[in-house]
């Protein structure tokens, strides 16, 4: 048998914990494009531009 808790883990102690668990936004930047939001250090999905340059084609339905 492996090693098991001692005592059972209180409901604020296992909340304390879990205190910093949240999860975050990305970072959004404006594109200097077409000046939608995406993702910092990313292609912009929207134009397929990153720092001002086209770098992916993107095909509009």
């Amino acid at each position: 048998m492996g090693p098991l808790p001692k005592r059972k883990v209180s409901k604020s102690r296992r909340d304390r914990r879990r205190a910093h668990h949240a999860l975050t936004l990305k970072h959004l930047v404006e594109c200097e494009s077409c000046g939608e939001y995406h993702i910092a250090h990313r292609v912009c999905p929207k134009c397929g531009s990153y720092r001002g340059e086209e770098v992916v084609e993107i095909e509009n339905d």
